[in-house]
Parts: structure tokens; sequence; C-alpha cells
């Protein structure tokens, strides 16, 4: 306990400095830093639960065999019989997808069921986002699902699902996006190293921004 305390201890400047090669390091020397980043992921609301998740990234990048058995954990808390309701696992699996593919080819073709689950659709639209923004050809198949979200009740999935179109430069998903540009809904979403706050609208302009069919593209 005291040496999972201490390695804790160690992980949370790094967390909050950003410093993922500093995390990465640590990783080296370290076992137990992968297992740990998962303790942050209960959380959404906190800066340091983003963090971790993209530190988690980071770490199956240079280190797979120590992200690679927890794999399973972060599928079993996608069950809802867990009792964990995902907090974040649907996320770090996009996650890790983006920075070792190979460890989540065989299970990529399950992110469809994670997007028709009330409770891990925000935070897997968040995780295909990131995936998206380095492999789009992965998700050929998924975006397509995507633009339906753009109308659901909760202004949290309906600025991530934008958020996703836009990294996935879906372009079929233009006409939709432009229909939200006057929600004016506040949405909180993760993005180059911190939490942005905006609107739904602001969300769908950047997305079709990134689609080349925005204004500020022009």
């Amino acid at each position: 306990m005291k040496n999972r305390r201490a390695l804790r201890e160690q992980i949370i400047p790094l967390l909050r400095e950003e410093n993922f090669s500093g995390l990465v390091a640590l990783a080296g020397r370290e076992s137990g830093v992968a297992g740990q980043l998962l303790l942050f992921l209960y959380d959404p609301g906190s800066l340091l639960h983003w963090r971790a998740l993209e530190g988690l990234g980071y770490v199956a990048g240079a280190h797979p065999q120590q992200v690679q058995k927890l794999i399973s954990r972060l599928l079993y808390q996608l069950n809802e019989d867990s009792g964990s309701f995902g907090w974040g696992a649907a996320a770090a699996l996009g996650e890790i997808a983006r920075h070792r593919l190979s460890l989540m080819t065989e299970i990529i073709p399950m992110f469809y069921g994670f997007l028709e689950q009330d409770f891990s659709r925000a935070p897997m639209l968040w995780g295909l986002g990131r995936l998206g923004e380095v492999h789009p050809e992965l998700l050929q198949e998924i975006l397509p699902l995507v633009p339906s979200f753009l109308k659901d009740a909760d202004p949290q999935v309906r600025g991530l699902s934008a958020w996703c179109l836009g990294k996935g430069r879906h372009q079929p998903a233009a006409a939709a996006l432009e229909t939200l540009l006057a929600d004016d809904s506040p949405v909180q979403i993760y993005d180059r190293g911190d939490l942005h706050l905006a609107t739904v609208g602001r969300v769908a302009q950047q997305a079709l921004a990134a689609l080349g069919t925005g204004e500020a593209s022009r």
C-alpha cells in the first residue's frame, strides 16, 4: 500500500504539469504506473481525470505490455453488471488505440455497442474523436452512426458528437452539424491538454471548419 501511495504521489505532479514524457519515463521504471492511472478515471469533472486518460495513451505507446493486461479490466467496467458505470473506460480504450493500435485491433468493433449504451456514449464519443484524429480510416463504419446523437437530449452528448465528427473529418455530417449552430447549451470538452468550456453551437462551428465547410475555414 505504501509503495502504491508513493507512486501515486509521483504521478500527480506529472499530470498537473502535463509532463507526459516524465510519466512515460516513470512507467519505464515502475510497472504499476498504468494501473495507478486507472484510479483517476472515476471523476470526469476533474482535469486530472483527463490528463490520466491521455497519459495512459502515452504509456500504452511506450510500454504496451503494461497496458495490455488492463484492457480486460476496462472492458469489464463497461459491463453494466460491474457497477462502475464505465466511467472513463470507454474513453480510455479510444486513447489506447490512438497510441498503440495493435492492442485494440480486435476490440474496435465493440465500440459500436458502447455507443448504444447511455452510460458509455459520451466517453466513447471522446475516445472515438481522439482515435479518429490520427486513424480516421478505422472509423469509416462507425462515424455514420454518430450524427444521430447530434439530436440527443444531453448537450454534452451533442457537443461531443460534433467534436468527434470534426476530428474524424466525416464530411457527410456537415448538414446535420449546421443545425446545431444556434445551440447555446454549455458543453465541456478536454482537448489539447485542457478542459474547455464552450457551447454546442461553437463546437459544431469548429467541426464544420475542420471539414472545410465552416466560416472559420474560409
